[in-house]
């Protein structure tokens, strides 16, 4: 669960990691209290902000009360800017790039450190010794000669290289107390006046650990989606309990469980479709249930088809046609349903479907529910053409 910029630095702030004076932008009046020129942050669930467009800068209260009113409500890459972080520009000498984090091939936290940081981290981190990582074992702490002579392998000397030790030990110690996946500083700044300085913060927590830390609770920060803001489809699904996640393509996958979900999902994209999300509809869901999960589907503007499926197990299969039915005779839906039955309660379920197209043959001439002798794979081709 990744938290905003100035939620990091909340924490970083716990944690005695410097970071810039600022304020989060939700009265003007609070721009008395910075000191010109300012950095103007969009507060958004991306890296590359600056190339987005979502940092400015201003000289003045009036000209940050300007660009503010530009960025709140902007959308950038899916995300809106609700809150702006205005923070004192600070003059750069050096940037730095320190992280902790989890290296699951290895299953050890990890430290990685930079000599160089910013924006092109990812370029940087091509070079050859670029990037230095050291190693620890689960539940080790950082002790404060290890900080210091990570810091001088960055090429910290001197006073600043006792501060960047600091900072190490502290920002690990964040990393175990928290339960994070990720602590990020990038950058981590020298600036022209010799002070050391965390210029952003990147920090992603464990949602299931988070019931350890009410603190975070009091400070605002509550569960949210693992990598951004929950979309307006997300947040009624999460709200109904459904497992639910939106994707980029235009067809909807309303499935059985969460393995054959992401079966679906596996094969649509094997066969050249895109799948619009993924979805849960395993167990016995109620047919309240299941209606809500089509609508999900049928009120995303991207989907053009849905491809649905039932393998009747403890689930029945009456029922998911019953849900079916019931959902188009409530809301007459335009897009085409290209679906495969099979099962518990199959042929009962076949015989609802039936009596309903021949009672309602309008309504359901999109709608084409196959049986166990089509194979799965035809099904999804057929999806994926009716997308096109």
């Amino acid at each position: 669960m990744r938290l905003y910029e100035y939620e990091g630095k909340q924490l970083f702030k716990r944690y005695n990691i410097p970071t810039p004076n600022s304020v989060v932008v939700g009265d003007f009046s609070e721009l008395d209290k910075v000191v010109y020129p300012v950095v103007l942050k969009g507060q958004v669930f991306i890296g590359r902000r600056g190339k987005a467009g979502a940092i400015q800068f201003a000289n003045s209260k009036k000209e940050a009360e300007t660009k503010i009113k530009e960025l709140l409500g902007r959308v950038i890459h899916g995300y809106e800017v609700t809150k702006v972080l205005v923070e004192e520009k600070v003059e750069i000498d050096r940037e730095f790039y320190l992280s902790a984090t989890i290296d699951r091939t290895k299953h050890k936290p990890l430290l990685i450190v930079s000599s160089e940081g910013g924006m092109e981290i990812e370029e940087i981190a091509k070079k050859p010794d670029a990037i230095i990582k050291h190693y620890l074992e689960i539940g080790e702490r950082v002790e404060p000669y290890l900080g210091r002579s990570i810091a001088r392998k960055m090429e910290f000397k001197g006073d600043a290289m006792l501060k960047v030790g600091n900072i190490i030990v502290a920002l690990y110690n964040l990393f175990l107390d928290y339960d994070c996946k990720l602590v990020e500083i990038n950058p981590l700044v020298l600036t022209a006046d010799g002070k050391i300085i965390a210029l952003d913060s990147k920090v992603d927590l464990d949602e299931d650990a988070m019931y350890r830390h009410k603190e975070l609770m009091q400070m605002g920060i509550e569960a949210r989606h693992e990598i951004g803001e929950l979309t307006k489809r997300e947040k009624i699904a999460k709200k109904a309990g459904i497992p639910y996640v939106d994707l980029d393509g235009d067809i909807g996958v309303f499935p059985g469980g969460a393995g054959f979900g992401i079966a679906s999902i596996d094969l649509i994209k094997h066969f050249g479709g895109n799948p619009a999300n993924f979805m849960d509809s395993g167990g016995a869901p109620t047919q309240e249930r299941l209606r809500l999960m089509i609508g999900l589907l049928m009120d995303n503007p991207k989907v053009k088809v849905i491809f649905g499926a039932r393998f009747g197990g403890i689930s029945r299969c009456d029922d998911w046609a019953k849900a079916v039915v019931q959902y188009v005779l409530e809301n007459r839906p335009q897009k085409p349903m290209i679906m495969r039955m099979a099962g518990n309660m199959e042929e009962e379920g076949r015989k609802i479907f039936e009596e309903a197209i021949k009672e309602h043959s309008e309504l359901f001439k999109n709608i084409k529910v196959y049986k166990f002798d089509t194979p799965i794979e035809e099904v999804i081709k057929e999806a994926i053409k009716e997308s096109i």
